[in-house]
């Protein structure tokens, strides 16, 4: 029996180094998790035990140290809950923490194995494979021009009663502002600022240098605290595709000089203006709470969907398939699916990885402890055959 018991403990010991070896192995590894091994006793109705065996190879979901790489796809999960869901070209689930992600031929986001990374589109529930946006961002035509000046009070009625752009003393100020068409083609839009009388000034616009007989000019009248008093501050031109010289759609902007005032000092103007001329795919980003958000040349940003975390009651239950991946097990049960950041899921690194979580230190002492083992146990067994020949060689 004593043989056997040895044997048991040798088999045992050589399973542990297999695994603490494999752990070694992996320490460079992206998302792998250390595996133990745990032993049981073996008892048949004997008060003395038959020897050892390996109950199970657990493995331990701990965090591991986040580290940058740079790249656009790359993403790291900050937390114990939550696995990547990947899918392989047969449809077969799969469930990863290794973040090492890039564009495929199709466009498609895929790991090293060519598993394609699922989430929710902006309105969906139903996890999809994820696809960098092809083609070009669509205009958006400008609808509002918001501009906060001050109109100097000190300034004199202009000479020239008769307005002309090209008649520099005919207006005291001008500004031009880019706006956009419902093609994406740019325009300047002018606002030329004219004083009309002591608290009263005319706005007298021109889109690419053409008038605009339609909102043009605009008054704008202040009390005599420098404050704004015409009603409405919206102002709303509507330029036809003549105006712009576009096959475009008729633009119409609305201009809103609210909080403009007209104190004693230069003209200060701020400004802003909606809308956008096309743009390119450019880059994408994932913020912390599973956002993808493609940038595009023009500035612009769109989010193409969100990223899909998984999660189980049991994750011992998973079978490791190769790969950084596990597969669902009926031990598993089935997997809880969510965005990160929402239900204790964790949240998302992006331009990051997660390095494996071995410690290489604990793993040698193990590595120390299993040698040991083995040898006790080969001791175990040499004791047991000089004690079996010695009996044989009695006389």
């Amino acid at each position: 029996m004593g043989f056997g018991q040895g044997l048991s403990g040798l088999n045992a010991a050589a399973q542990n180094l297999d695994v603490i070896g494999n752990n070694i192995a992996n320490s460079g590894t992206v998302g792998f998790k250390t595996a133990t091994t745990t032993f049981a006793d073996v008892y048949a109705n004997s008060r003395v035990g038959l020897g050892t065996a390996v109950s199970g190879v657990n493995q331990r979901f701990t965090v591991g140290t986040l580290s940058t790489t740079g790249n656009q796809f790359d993403m790291a999960i900050d937390g114990p809950k939550g696995l990547f869901r990947v899918e392989d070209t047969s449809g077969n689930v799969l469930y990863t923490r290794n973040g090492q992600f890039f564009a495929d031929k199709d466009s498609f986001i895929v790991n090293a194995q060519g598993q394609r990374l699922t989430g929710f589109e902006p309105n969906g529930t139903t996890p999809l494979p994820i696809k960098v946006p092809l083609g070009n961002i669509a205009p958006v035509a400008t609808t509002k021009v918001t501009t906060q000046t001050n109109l100097d009070a000190t300034q004199a009625i202009p000479t020239d009663t008769v307005f002309g752009p090209d008649k520099p003393a005919s207006y005291n100020h001008s500004l031009p502002v880019t706006v956009y068409d419902s093609l994406g083609n740019s325009h300047q839009l002018t606002q030329y600022f004219v004083k009309t009388a002591a608290n009263a000034w005319d706005v007298h616009y021109r889109l690419d240098g053409n008038p605009l007989t339609t909102g043009s000019p605009a008054a704008l009248t202040f009390n005599t605290n420098g404050t704004l008093t015409t009603t409405p501050t919206a102002v709303t031109l509507t330029v036809t595709p003549a105006a712009t010289v576009s096959t475009a759609a008729p633009m119409t902007i609305s201009l809103d000089y609210d909080k403009s005032t007209q104190f004693g000092g230069p003209f200060a103007p701020t400004f802003t203006a909606n809308g956008s001329t096309t743009g390119e795919y450019a880059s994408m980003a994932i913020a912390s709470d599973g956002e993808i958000v493609a940038s595009y040349t023009n500035g612009e940003t769109q989010t193409f969907g969100y990223l899909a975390l998984a999660d189980f009651k049991n994750l011992q239950g998973l079978k490791a398939v190769g790969g950084n991946a596990w597969a669902e097990t009926s031990d598993s049960g089935q997997p809880i699916i969510g965005r990160p950041g929402e239900n204790s899921f964790a949240t998302i690194v992006g331009q990051a990885v997660e390095e494996s979580n071995v410690d290489l230190s604990q793993e040698l002492v193990n590595m120390i402890i299993a040698q040991r083992t083995y040898q006790s146990n080969a001791q175990a067994i040499k004791t047991q055959d000089q004690i079996m020949q010695t009996l044989i060689n009695m006389r």
